[in-house]
């Protein structure tokens, strides 16, 4: 309200006084000046320092890599060569994972969001019994280790012939990526106002036309962060290719590792397939970047 006061014969009017700043948000000014970017830029590029060198130490020769560190490269140029990865290309053990990886990822992460989605619009805005109590359950499965099921789920896959394919590591990593998805997406989606879904019901529109035009599109942030959580923990896994994969259907992590317990000195073929193991997630991560921020500043703000 204003209050409007005589002085010297002239009204004037009282201005309200402006709302007083929350502690959090005068920590975010003083913390938004240059002197923090230029900090958080240093800090970042201190994180990047190992990617860079084990880049800049695949492009070297086993020679040199020997006889100096990667850092030498800045005052020798000379030393970069692409000889490494050729010989990368030419190792089947190397090249057959990778696309074993590939195989293994994509499934597993496509699976686990569909799956997710479906089961979580349906805790949060389908009736049928026993609801709460399935969800319950759900959300219980998050705290069981994987290291408690890898025993019993071996001799499962044993027992019925998909163990040491890539058929079964997918399985597995559908299996255990669901419950974290379906708590995840299930609590976004039920945030999504009510009048809004009544809405496209009165239009005429069924449960799965709903999901796919209203509550997908929605979701897309929750849903884009959930597939980029996936893929990097599938894509980097390597205790669960150990135990359920054989030489034909082992990942890129399981691969390199055998590399290095029968072949310790060949730098030339592990530093390129290290690199190339390292920058596929980062290249997801970067590429989905503006949507992961979304679905986590709207998981904030909700």
């Amino acid at each position: 309200m204003t209050a409007t006061t005589k002085l010297s014969g002239r009204p004037t009017t009282k201005l309200p006084a402006p709302p007083r700043q929350s502690l959090g948000a005068r920590l975010v000014e003083k913390l938004s000046g240059g002197a923090v970017r230029v900090f958080l830029i240093v800090v970042g590029l201190f994180w990047l320092v190992p990617t860079i060198g084990l880049l800049l130490s695949s492009l070297r020769s086993p020679r040199d890599m020997n006889e100096s560190g990667w850092w030498t490269v800045f005052t020798e140029p000379a030393q970069l060569t692409v000889d490494s990865y050729e010989r990368l290309l030419e190792n089947g053990d190397i090249t057959d994972s990778l696309v074993n990886t590939v195989l293994i990822t994509v499934p597993a992460t496509v699976l686990v969001v569909v799956i997710g989605a479906l089961a979580g619009y349906a805790f949060a805005w389908m009736e049928f019994p026993g609801r709460d109590w399935w969800f319950l359950t759900v959300v219980g499965l998050l705290v069981v280790p994987v290291q408690v099921a890898l025993i019993p789920i071996a001799e499962l896959f044993g027992n019925i012939g998909l163990f040491g394919s890539i058929l079964g590591v997918i399985l597995f990593h559908v299996g255990f990526g669901l419950p974290f998805a379906v708590f995840l997406l299930r609590n976004f989606f039920a945030e999504i106002p009510r009048e809004l879904l009544e809405a496209a019901r009165l239009d005429g529109a069924g449960e799965l036309r709903l999901f796919a035009r209203v509550v997908m599109p929605l979701g897309g942030p929750a849903i884009a962060s959930l597939g980029i959580f996936q893929f990097l923990w599938v894509w980097n896994d390597m205790l669960v290719a150990l135990v359920f994969t054989d030489a034909g259907s082992q990942p890129i992590t399981v691969a390199l590792q055998t590399q290095v317990r029968q072949f310790g000195n060949n730098i030339d073929v592990l530093a390129p397939g290290a690199f190339i193991s390292m920058v596929v997630p980062l290249a997801v991560f970067f590429a989905f970047q503006r949507q992961f921020v979304s679905g986590v500043m709207a998981g904030a703000v909700k």
